[in-house]
Order: structure tokens, then C-alpha cells, then sequence
């Protein structure tokens, strides 16, 4: 469906998707040592909200490097891509994305815009306000889970993959894997992946990064624990908890956990699960892998893609890569 104000919004999510996802989740990992929880829970109305705050804080460069990247380079990375259909995996408001947006409609090139996000309201919003500012343009939506979903994908014409915001960073190194080598093998020859990635830099600026003095980083870390509370009617006390931020300098990426500071018993009714925590003990909630270009177009090929081009900022903090099915 074409035309400003008309956006086609496909949804493709169990309604039960979350409620079983996270008792799944949770089960899975705080059973097992080291206990974790995937960073995608954190991201409830009150996670989003801390999340956008820490996009403008000083030191957390991550969001502003990648932006500048695409003032900068949009026009290129369109004209390199030659697509004519433009997907974007866990779009959110789009809000950089807008930037491709205007280099692709500048001259025609493209003719569908395909968000894909598990926030349908967002989504629904963000559709409805590019159908308006890019009228003409097919703007097919598609809520759903990146991880489950890509099937779902529209099909046809020449398409770029935008996975953007180094969230590629949050998956492990076996994740990114099965995630790479399912979006190749769903693409067609010509397609391609414009993949967003942080880069190796100081130590210094990393802790600074993610270990604001505002703790805006501790509290939405923490957040995890309140959703847990809410959703499966645990009884996490979060004061009973510390936010330890750490490099892990063999991993290439940053840890964010939170420390039991007493020993403590833990009960997630919703999960039938019972956590006896000691002292010290530790949960997992978030990875954010930093990485070199030469790993990038290592972790590419062996999916089956072939780096085109790599874009960075001016202090080569972050990077742009596009990679192109053969």
C-alpha cells in the first residue's frame, strides 16, 4: 500500500510472544552459571526511556558517531548499495534512519521502506510519520522479532538489510553467527547488510561510556529486575543489588551485570523458579562487543557476504560495513 498517511503494518508476533519468551528466558538463564538474562527485556516503557537518555549523555559516543557517519555518507552508501527496497531490523522511531531515507528518495532510487520492530505502537508511529514526510514511498512494516521473524521479510526488487546501532554487539559470538548465517541465506544475490558496529577504543572511554555519574546506565541495567518484579511477580530487591561494569579484554567487550551484595533467596513465581544468590554472585544482562574491521568482514564472509565498503566517523570509534550477497 503506497501514498502518504497509509503505511501497511504486517504483525507477525504471537500476542504471547513476550510472556513466553521471557518465562523461557529466564528459566534457561538464571538456572545456569553464569546466570544471565537477554538485554532484550530490559526495554519496557521505563527501559526505552532511560536508553534515549543515555544516548545523550556526553561520553556515550556509540549513538552520535554512527549518526555522523550517516551525514556524511548516506548518498555513498545508497549509491554503493543500489537498492531499491530498504529494510531496517529493530527500527524503533527511525530516527537515523530517516538520513538513509533522504540520500535512497533523493532520486527515486528506492520505492519500499520495511521497519522491522517487536514495538508495534512504535512502529506504527514511525510508519505513519515517514508515509507522510516520503509520500509515494511503500512503507511496509513489520512487527516482529529480528531473531525469529526473518521470513517474514519483504521480498522482490534489490534490498539492503540495515541492522544499525551496534545492536549486533548485544548477541554472543555463537548468536551472531546463526543470525548472520540466516540473513544471507534469506538473501538474494545483489542484496546486502549495512551493519552497524562499535569499535575497539581505550578502556578509559569504554567505563566512561557505560558507567555514567549519573547512573542512568545502573538504573537501566537494574531495570531488568523491575520487570522481572512485574511480569513474573518476582521478588528482586534492587538495593540488594550492585551495577558492575567491566572490559573483558579476551572477549573484546564490555560486561554489564549486577552483583547480589547478600546472600539472598529470590522467587519468580511466573518462571516457577526459586535463586539462591551468595554473596558476590553475579547476573549477566548485558554484552557489548567491540570490534575491529578486520573481525567485521571475518564474521561476514564466513556468513556467506562479501564487504563492499566500510565507512567510520572522523575518530574511528564506529563503523559502517556494507556487505553484499554474491
Amino acid at each position: 500500500m503506497t501514498g502518504a498517511g497509509k503505511p501497511e503494518v504486517t504483525v507477525v508476533l504471537d500476542p504471547d510472544w513476550a510472556a513466553g519468551g521471557l518465562v523461557e528466558d529466564v528459566r534457561r538463564g538464571l538456572s545456569r552459571h553464569p546466570r544471565t538474562l537477554p538485554p532484550k527485556w530490559l526495554y519496557d516503557d521505563r527501559g526505552a526511556a532511560l536508553f534515549e537518555e543515555i544516548t545523550r549523555l556526553p561520553d556515550y559516543y556509540p549513538f552520535e558517531a554512527e549518526r555522523s557517519i550517516l551525514v556524511s555518507h548516506a548518498a555513498d552508501i545508497a549509491q554503493a548499495s543500489g537498492a531499491t527496497t530498504l529494510v531496517e531490523l529493530g527500527s524503533g522511531t527511525s530516527e537515523k534512519t530517516r538520513l538513509l531515507l533522504d540520500a535512497f528518495t533523493a532520486d527515486g532510487q528506492l520505492t519500499r521502506f520495511a521497519p522491522v520492530d517487536v514495538a508495534e505502537q512504535t512502529l506504527r508511529e514511525a510508519a505513519h510519520q515517514i508515509s507522510q514526510r516520503y509520500p509515494g514511498l511503500e512503507v511496509a512494516a513489520v512487527v516482529g522479532d529480528f531473531t525469529l521473524h526473518l521470513a517474514h521479510l519483504p521480498r522482490g526488487g534489490r534490498r539492503m538489510v540495515a541492522f544499525l546501532g551496534g545492536t549486533i554487539g548485544n548477541l554472543y559470538l555463537e548468536e551472531r553467527r546463526a543470525f548472520l548465517g540466516a540473513l544471507a541465506d534469506l538473501l538474494e544475490p545483489g542484496d546486502s547488510v549495512l551493519l552497524g558496529t562499535d569499535l575497539v577504543k581505550s578502556v578509559d572511554r569504554l567505563l566512561a561510556a557505560y558507567d555514567d555519574d549519573e547512573g542512568l546506565t545502573a538504573a537501566f541495567i537494574g531495570n531488568a529486575l523491575l520487570v522481572l518484579n512485574r511480569e513474573l511477580g518476582a521478588d528482586f530487591d534492587p538495593e540488594a543489588f550492585s551495577y558492575i561494569p567491566f572490559w573483558d579484554a579476551h572477549m573484546e567487550r564490555m560486561d554489564m551485570r549486577l552483583r547480589s551484595e547478600v546472600p539472598q533467596r529470590v522467587t519468580l513465581p511466573g518462571a516457577d523458579l526459586v535463586l539462591d544468590l551468595a554473596v558476590g554472585e553475579e547476573i549477566r544482562v548485558e554484552i557489548s562487543t567491540k570490534f575491529r574491521v578486520s573481525r567485521i568482514a571475518g564474521e561476514l564472509e564466513q556468513a556467506g557476504l562479501e564487504v563492499t565498503r566500510v565507512w567510520t566517523d572522523r575518530a574511528g570509534d564506529f563503523a559502517l560495513t556494507l556487505a553484499t550477497k554474491p
